[in-house]
């Protein structure tokens, strides 16, 4: 049931034989799922001292065209993203890598996150004589970048400098023609990960599935807090910021990545099958068949089928040439998206007791489109489990959850309202409690801010509603 938004994806890849912006277009594929407002690339072929960059509104097929591609030549490093618009609007103006070239540094950095205080750095920055050409928070990370490199040595101390004026969530990629740069937030609540190619070429990610995507070798994730540079030096750390576990958006595991990918230590292929498991011992439903929404509900709902030894069936269709319709910007365009998105099988439903199995609910509206072609297809009954809490607080992280009015775990005060409001017999979400053992061995915490309204870091001017209260 698409209604969460999330923002981004980014790669980048150095010491490429020659064919680094084909590795960064089969990469930035596998992460289409993070994206699908905006993509480009940027590379560097070795040989000229200027960084070249093609990007554009649209999916990675439609962009890199194999004449657009040429373009971009044979380079030895790249960088890439694919983006969904949490801060800025979905403008080409917004579309990233975001290439600057300025007297102190040229560089192409690609932002996965949202900066919680981009409004106060930017007021600060134009006060000072600067002019943005976009209104993405990733340009307020580049000037941030760029004010500290006045000071520094070189363009990886800029970026340790600057890091303590950035509130919120960010794992950057930065291109420069000397050398590859990956960082990610002291409170690491964006993934990020390295790895290394047959050919000893130095990749970062958002999601290891890229790496799989281009026959890379998984090295290890990124520390929060952590800056690596890859040249042709070497690799090396600076770790000026790191120290703390890390608060990993815990939605990286129900939803936004993908279920091949391992993040910190944790698959999320068994992280949404244990969520499943947990909603059968929260949520015992005396049932004919448990389906599971395409496609993150479906791990879940195969987790509730083996706990409660309910059949699982495939109840849904999804049509696969249409994106996921919560990268839909607009309630209109993921009202239209999800009508042609899904297919009920009639068969599998029909005249039975129905368990229904989603990551999440936001407003509530396409859950009740989706429950009304179940009826239509013939279930006597229909039971929603939702494998998340419901969320009662905005995101300021790069979940595209900013308000309370939208949200209809506060617009009404009970599951039986909101079941009521949806469609459907009955309705469970997940505890906080459970929601955080799903990624058994995670080597990190995880924030849960939208569900509990509290967060890792203070938020200025946000009174947090206590559990259960409506806004």
């Amino acid at each position: 049931m698409r209604k969460v938004g999330e923002e981004c994806g980014v790669f980048g890849i150095w010491g490429a034989k020659g064919d680094a912006a084909r590795q960064a277009y089969y990469a930035l594929f596998a992460l289409q799922h993070r994206g699908q407002e905006s993509c480009g690339i940027a590379v560097y072929d070795g040989e000229k001292s200027e960084i070249r960059c093609e990007k554009d509104l649209g999916l990675i097929p439609e962009v890199f065209t194999p004449e657009r591609l040429q373009k971009l030549g044979n380079a030895s490093a790249a960088a890439g993203h694919v983006r969904y618009s949490t801060a800025g609007s979905g403008s080409v103006e917004n579309a990233q890598p975001l290439v600057v070239r300025h007297r102190q540094c040229s560089m192409a950095l690609a932002h996965n996150g949202n900066i919680s205080n981009a409004e106060a750095l930017r007021r600060r920055f134009e006060e000072s004589g600067a002019i943005f050409h976009g209104n993405s928070d990733t340009e307020v990370i580049s000037y941030a970048v760029i004010q500290a490199r006045r000071d520094a040595e070189t363009l990886e101390h800029a970026v340790e400098m600057a890091m303590p004026q950035l509130e919120g969530a960010y794992s950057l990629v930065i291109l420069t023609p000397e050398k590859l740069i990956a960082a990610r937030d002291p409170h690491g609540f964006r993934p990020l990960c390295m790895g290394k190619t047959a050919d000893g070429a130095v990749v970062f990610a958002s999601e290891s599935c890229a790496l799989d995507s281009i026959g890379a070798e998984f090295v290890r994730d990124i520390r929060p807090g952590e800056i690596v540079v890859a040249s042709d030096e070497g690799v090396y750390s600076l770790e000026t910021h790191c120290g703390g576990k890390g608060h990993l958006c815990v939605f990286e595991f129900v939803y936004f990545a993908r279920p091949d990918s391992t993040i910190e230590g944790a698959s999320v292929h068994e992280a949404r099958q244990r969520a499943g498991a947990y909603l059968a011992l929260e949520h015992p439903i005396q049932a004919d068949v448990v389906v599971g929404v395409p496609d993150s509900g479906i791990d879940a709902a195969l987790g509730y089928a083996r706990q409660s030894g309910i059949p699982y069936g495939v109840g849904f269709i999804k049509n696969r040439y249409i994106g996921r319709s919560f990268i839909q910007p607009t309630q209109i365009q993921r009202k239209d998206a999800v009508h042609i998105k899904l297919s009920v099988i009639q068969p599998v439903v029909d005249g039975k007791r129905v368990i229904i199995i989603d990551d999440s609910i936001v407003r509530g509206t396409t859950s009740a489109r989706i429950v009304r072609l179940l009826r239509e297809a013939g279930a006597k009954e229909v039971h929603l489990l939702v494998s998340s809490p419901p969320f009662k607080h905005p995101c300021y992280f790069g979940t595209d959850i900013k308000s309370r009015e939208h949200l209809i775990a506060c617009r009404l005060s009970s599951e039986e309202e909101i079941a009521k409001e949806i469609g459907v017999d009955s309705l469970g979400y997940l505890s906080v409690d459970s929601i955080t053992k799903i990624a058994k061995n995670a080597r990190c915490g995880f924030c849960t801010g939208c569900f509990t309204g509290k967060y890792p870091v203070n938020i200025e001017g946000e009174a947090c509603l206590e559990e259960g209260a409506t806004a």
